[in-house]
């Protein structure tokens, strides 16, 4: 099959490493696999890639997020436009790009477009809840990622989406590297910056009460790329970082090189992530193939693939609840870690690969 896989941008991002990880997977199975991404600085992707890649120019655009979302999705519509492609599957993994399928498909320029559903959110925007609707509403295939997902999907459209899963890349993550050189101990390690569904005043406030039993210990947050700034509950986040006076304890690193990201994992004693709203956690998968143990939100999706064996379960709301679980993960680390090993067999990219060709044939062929 050939297949146009589209995500809005270079950065690693959830949707974004899937979109990359799946591409390499069909790639492997004998597929033609191209990846259209919109690219702010030119750069590409930091990511190792068999597959063809598209970059799509993005142009600077106004800090206004309801104008910056429309000139994303029509950059899309105009590289089609004028270089248009023909393809058996066109998949957007993300809101943007579906928006830009749907408008594509308008036109008649492709006859039909698949949408993976990661998560669904709450917008306070008019136009970005019209892009999020549209964009599930008119794709002719919806996939989710989890469980909790195909429910909301089903309950709020009326949507049967199949279920395809998350993969972890064992040669990447599970191979020992050369370590980053942190100054503290114990290290706590979480991925994906600073915004509010990652949690992250929460975990501050829990990780300065940790720092009363541990403390030399470092709180270390990679990560962070995203369309939107959450500058707000950043200013919060850095003020309350101030007057708790954490100075060297707190480590900010921002988007990891993704050649490094493996070191960054094998360099933490924990990982530990509170979110509240997920589409499923890959970080999660990365952590326990890095055999690291795991402190997550006792809520689907971690749920799903997750039992109190395998990794501290907490009430992601509850301060000291992360500050227990922050302190008493020593005490059955290895433990936690043999356990989770046997969830990685479940989630591989090539059975992830495999699921998605079957719903392609099936909507193209039915």
């Amino acid at each position: 099959m050939k297949i146009a896989l589209l995500t809005y941008s270079t950065k690693p991002r959830g949707s974004v490493i899937h979109t990359l990880e799946l591409a390499e997977a069909l790639h492997d199975l004998g597929h033609s696999v191209c990846v259209f991404a919109l690219d702010k600085d030119g750069k590409g992707f930091d990511y190792p890639l068999s597959c063809q890649v598209q970059l799509i120019p993005a142009h600077p655009a106004p800090s206004e997020i309801d104008q910056l979302i429309a000139q994303r999705i029509q950059e899309f519509v105009n590289y089609f436009n004028q270089f248009p492609q023909q393809f058996d599957c066109y998949h957007a993994q993300d809101c943007l790009s579906a928006n830009a399928l749907a408008i594509l498909r308008e036109q008649g320029y492709i006859p039909h477009f698949v949408r993976t559903v990661h998560h669904i959110e709450d917008y306070q925007s008019i136009y970005l809840q019209h892009c999020q609707d549209r964009s599930i509403r008119e794709a002719s295939l919806c996939f989710c990622v989890s469980d909790r997902w195909k429910s909301e999907l089903q309950e709020h459209y009326q949507i049967n989406a199949p279920r395809v899963i998350n993969g972890v890349n064992l040669k990447r993550f599970s191979a020992q590297d050369h370590f980053f050189d942190f100054s503290g101990h114990p290290i706590y390690l979480t991925v994906g910056g600073i915004e509010p569904r990652k949690n992250s005043i929460c975990l501050l406030q829990a990780f300065q009460k940790v720092l009363t039993r541990f403390p030399q210990a470092q709180l270390v947050i990679a990560g962070g790329a995203t369309l939107f700034d959450y500058q707000e509950y950043r200013d919060e986040f850095f003020a309350i970082a101030e007057s708790l006076n954490l100075k060297d304890s707190l480590v900010l690193l921002g988007v990891v090189a993704d050649a490094d990201l493996p070191k960054l994992y094998q360099s933490a004693d924990v990982f530990v992530f509170p979110s509240v709203k997920e589409g499923w956690g890959l970080v999660i998968l990365e952590a326990i193939a890095s055999k690291i143990p795991v402190i997550t939100s006792k809520q689907p999706p971690f749920t799903e693939f997750l039992n109190e064996t395998q990794a501290l379960l907490v009430d992601p709301y509850s301060v000291d609840a992360i500050v227990s679980a922050m302190c008493s993960v020593f005490d059955s680390a290895d433990s936690l870690v043999a356990q989770s090993q046997s969830v990685l067999s479940q989630y591989t990219w090539e059975i992830s690969a495999q699921q998605h060709i079957h719903h392609y044939q099936t909507l193209l062929y039915a």
